[in-house]
């Protein structure tokens, strides 16, 4: 192995080290072969001072919380109260806005199938004159079969959504 490939190796292994275990050493063999490890071997053993790496495990600030107490809110959420409330009026027109826009949505979801169901012909559509490579010709027809899926899913999808809304 060249040095710096080495080098670069051991990099990574200190930095996969220093996170996984929190401390890593360096050891010399007589030789002076250099092995990195998270165990301390002999006393030719170095503790290497790593920036950013845990040596100890961070000391909590708070006492354990009891078993059933609620947990602290998290910085910058707020409590439901605060929300904004609708009324019922303007819920209702939202609901029907917005059932507006599936219903649209669904009509030219269904438009587009309808096109797509004749254009594929119940799995025969006619060859154009670009495709005389019959493989051309089936990858068409395989993509058009695709699409053709795609839509329906997309239908039977807003024909749910319209069938939640209260």
């Amino acid at each position: 192995m060249n040095k710096q490939y080495r080098m670069a190796l051991a990099a990574a292994l200190l930095g996969a080290a220093s996170l996984a275990h929190g401390q890593l050493y360096v050891c010399s063999d007589a030789q002076g072969h250099k092995t990195y490890t998270d165990k301390r071997e002999n006393a030719a053993c170095k503790l290497l001072d790593l920036p950013g790496a845990m040596t100890e495990p961070p000391r909590r600030s708070a006492p354990p919380a009891a078993p059933n107490a609620r947990p602290p809110a998290q910085a910058g959420a707020t409590p439901a109260t605060a929300f904004p409330r609708v009324d019922g009026a303007e819920q209702r027109a939202r609901d029907l806005d917005r059932r507006q826009i599936l219903q649209d949505e669904l009509r030219s979801e269904e438009q587009k199938l309808a096109a797509q169901r004749q254009e594929l012909n119940e799995g025969q559509p006619e060859r154009q004159g670009n495709e005389r490579n019959y493989a051309k010709y089936l990858e068409r027809v395989a993509q058009l079969k695709d699409n053709l899926g795609r839509t329906q899913q997309n239908v039977e999808a807003l024909k749910r959504e319209i069938a939640n809304i209260r």
